[in-house]
């Protein structure tokens, strides 16, 4: 049991100096992702004129 609790602290040490190593960390989730996806996108209004359905007429 202690040979669990002991891998377990090295385990955990060596993986904080790793991130430590690597710079900055960012651990607040999903909001870099959709700043990205959201940046290039167009707006709404422009996307369709206004009055039209998408409807082909006959």
């Amino acid at each position: 049991m202690w040979k669990l609790i002991v891998g377990f602290i090295a385990f955990a040490a060596i993986t904080l100096w790793v991130l430590m190593r690597s710079g900055p960390v960012d651990m607040g989730g999903e909001h870099a992702a959709q700043e990205a996806m959201h940046k290039d996108a167009p707006p709404a209004a422009a996307a369709a004129p206004s009055g039209t359905t998408g409807a082909v007429k006959p």
